[in-house]
């Protein structure tokens, strides 16, 4: 996606200078929207990436564009936002749009993909690698228009009643998980179901389900997981970056002004930058609290990391078969990810390993 740059610093130093503003200032329209989020108030962080967009816009505009944000389920459903900005009830919806593989499992791409692209390397196949193009295509099908807004960074893997030494123990195990992934740990003998992040807490706690999993230890522990499922699992595999996205219905936004189209634009590109900053701060606090509540930390046993991984990439080319968009986007994605695994493998996964052990041992 192209991104432009909005100018306000002119505007500012006409009134300094005690110029007339320009006329489009004294003609800016007066706009009001409304856009709902897949998500409840109390994930200040994800709801909160989108009520800082909608802050930010009318900062940018000088409050002439207005837009009321909504949580999941005051306006419509957390699952339901892309099918209420396609329809035009609202105007738009900050979600992963992978909650939305069920209409077309190319969604997956543009939120996350198990053994896929992580936080920096998905913002730069949508920005710069061609990602950006192809979410369009799909996004142009369903009448929105969509900008990335926002990434949680690597996920953990979630929360478990009993532990998973081996793929065996992953026969018949009712698990909530998200996009793609569901279907490779179904492949693998789970159960895996998607509801929304309200109704998870409730679901483990009568036992509906075995286990969980959501993002990370900050809102992990807003949802309280720790009381009941005592096993926390990393890596969440299948989300080593989820990028989030502000949609827009098609018509709504080609109707409004050029600088509030642009004030969208730059709202969305701080929102990519802040919310991972803010999870990398959060979840290393959150993560300590948690162990000191309980928490035990375990990580994926080889076999099952081996097995997702052979699953994970049977499936795509089965997917790919069948359906000619995902084929093609599999093709452009998959070269980029090799490609950026290779670059990261050099510098920062060599940093990483030698670093990342030595910080935990006293100076020798």
């Amino acid at each position: 996606m192209h991104r432009r740059i909005l100018l306000g610093a002119a505007g500012a130093g006409l009134a300094a200078t005690g110029l007339a503003a320009p006329a489009l200032a004294q003609s800016a329209p007066e706009v009001r929207w409304r856009i709902a989020s897949a998500f409840p108030r109390n994930l200040d962080v994800l709801y909160g990436t989108g009520e800082r967009i909608t802050q930010r816009v009318a900062a940018l505009t000088d409050n002439k564009f207005q837009i009321r944000f909504f949580a999941a389920g005051e306006i419509v459903p957390g699952l339901q936002v892309l099918d209420a900005v396609q329809a035009g009830t609202i105007e738009g919806g900050h979600t992963p749009v992978y909650y939305y593989t069920g209409k077309d499992p190319s969604f997956a791409f543009f939120t996350a993909l198990p053994f896929g692209l992580n936080a920096r390397q998905n913002l730069a196949w949508l920005s710069h690698g061609g990602g950006g193009e192809l979410a369009a295509e799909l996004l142009r099908d369903y009448n929105i228009i969509g900008f990335p807004a926002g990434d949680t960074g690597a996920q953990m893997g979630g929360w478990f009643r009993n532990e998973v030494k081996s793929v065996d123990d992953l026969k018949g195990l009712k698990f909530r998980v998200a996009g793609l992934a569901g279907e490779i740990f179904r492949r693998m003998g789970a159960v895996p179901t998607q509801i929304a992040a309200a109704d998870i807490y409730p679901s483990l706690e009568r036992g509906t389900l075995d286990a969980v999993e959501f993002v990370g230890p900050h809102d992990d522990e807003k949802l309280g997981f720790v009381r009941v499922a005592k096993y926390y699992y990393a890596p969440g595999f299948w989300e080593a970056g989820a990028h989030l996205h502000l949609i827009t219905n098609q018509a709504a936004f080609e109707a409004l002004p050029a600088p509030y189209k642009a004030a969208i634009e730059v709202a969305c590109g701080e929102a990519n930058a802040d919310m991972l900053a803010r999870y990398d701060h959060l979840n290393p606090q959150a993560l300590r609290r948690l162990v000191v509540a309980g928490a035990q930390l375990r990580f994926w046993p080889r076999d099952i990391m081996q097995a997702a991984w052979k699953e994970a990439h049977a499936l795509y080319d089965e997917m790919g078969a069948k359906n000619p968009r995902f084929g093609k986007i599999w093709a452009s994605y998959k070269a980029y990810r090799d490609e950026e695994y290779q670059w990261f493998r050099v510098a920062e996964s060599s940093f990483d390993n030698f670093a990342f052990p030595a910080a935990a041992q006293p100076p020798r």
